[in-house]
């Protein structure tokens, strides 16, 4: 078990902003997570549990510890992965194409790590990690028991899990355990996927070309964190009832959505943001991405304060146009 006091989470945030904890805590394997529930449990003190840093924005020193997982190992099992919390997920989807195990292609590039996946419910182009997840490993901090949770106790919903609510804090995740299918169907009906395959003049992708083409997508939208710091899309998108779309649809010609059920409807928050004139500016050192008003950018030592200031300052200017609230997606500490 790796521990550091006053210790810098600079790199362990994609935003790039220098904060410190009081002590940073990580655990490699199911042992040391128990080593580690059993030090939260008699410290006494705050404490959060990070992944990769790709959905978190710090606007403080944090006065606590803070966990993270470096589990490594990716089993297979017959059509089953099973993947430490501590995995890239997205080395786990590049790993299942090469294994003849479909599903996760839509989800190719999404920063963050396993444990992650579980907690967030990452998803893209159509498909989410619940869709995958099968079973997840952890310890129970309260109790240092292993437990095995079914993806049903989970909760699931557009990024959301119990893990966020009610079992917030509660479990170190150890492996993650994803079932996959042994037939490639490929999912082409969301965004510009379709349209990005015909300028390459393939209309049957394999695996690996659905896997490109959703990569080069991703690439032309999001910048590189280590280039300019952010935590991809910012913002959920929201869902609202069909007759509040059919209002807004009679005042905005075109405007995109995507039909959820027979009642709802949901609206891609980057489109409104965009309509409100936030696509490619900025409010201080924070900024909007040039290319996807859906991203918030650090253009430049940008603290946590300012970033969240721009966020409240685009909700406001959503609500008053549209009259729909939206939220982040990024955790905000």
């Amino acid at each position: 078990m790796k521990s550091e006091l006053n210790y810098s989470l600079k790199q362990h945030n994609t935003f790039g902003i220098d904060a410190k904890c009081a002590q940073f805590v990580e655990y490699s394997s199911e042992a040391e997570a128990k080593e580690v529930a059993e030090l939260l449990r008699t410290s006494r003190v705050p404490y959060i549990i990070i992944g990769g840093g790709s959905n978190l924005l710090l606007t403080r020193d944090y006065e606590g510890i803070v966990v993270h997982s470096t589990c490594k190992g990716i089993e297979r099992q017959g059509s089953r992965l099973i993947c430490g919390s501590g995995e890239v997920f997205d080395d786990v989807v590049a790993y299942s194409i090469t294994q003849g195990l479909y599903g996760a292609e839509n989800l190719s590039l999404i920063p963050g790590d396993v444990g992650a996946s579980a907690v967030q419910n990452i998803g893209a182009y159509g498909a989410e990690a619940k869709d995958l997840i099968h079973s997840i490993r952890a310890i129970e901090i309260a109790t240092g028991n292993v437990c095995v949770i079914e993806n049903a106790e989970c909760e699931y919903g557009y990024r959301q899990s119990r893990f966020k609510h009610d079992w917030k804090n509660q479990y170190l995740i150890v492996s993650v355990e994803y079932e996959f299918s042994e037939t490639f169907e490929p999912r082409l009906d969301y965004g510009n996927i379709r349209s990005e395959l015909e300028k390459s003049g393939i209309s049957n992708p394999t695996a690996h070309e659905l896997r490109d083409t959703i990569i080069r997508i991703r690439e032309a939208k999001l910048p590189d964190p280590k280039v300019l710091g952010n935590a991809g899309s910012f913002f959920m998108n929201p869902i609202v009832a069909r007759s509040k779309y059919n209002e807004l649809a009679g005042q905005y010609e075109g405007m995109p959505h995507y039909d959820i059920d027979a009642e709802n409807v949901k609206i891609p928050a980057g489109w409104m943001i965009d309509q409100c004139g936030w696509k490619g500016k900025s409010l201080g050192r924070a900024g909007v991405h040039d290319k996807q008003a859906l991203v918030l950018v650090n253009r430049g030592g940008a603290t946590g304060q300012e970033i969240v200031k721009l966020c409240e300052t685009i909700q406001k200017d959503v609500k008053q146009k549209f009259g729909i609230d939206i939220y982040p997606e990024v955790n905000v500490i």
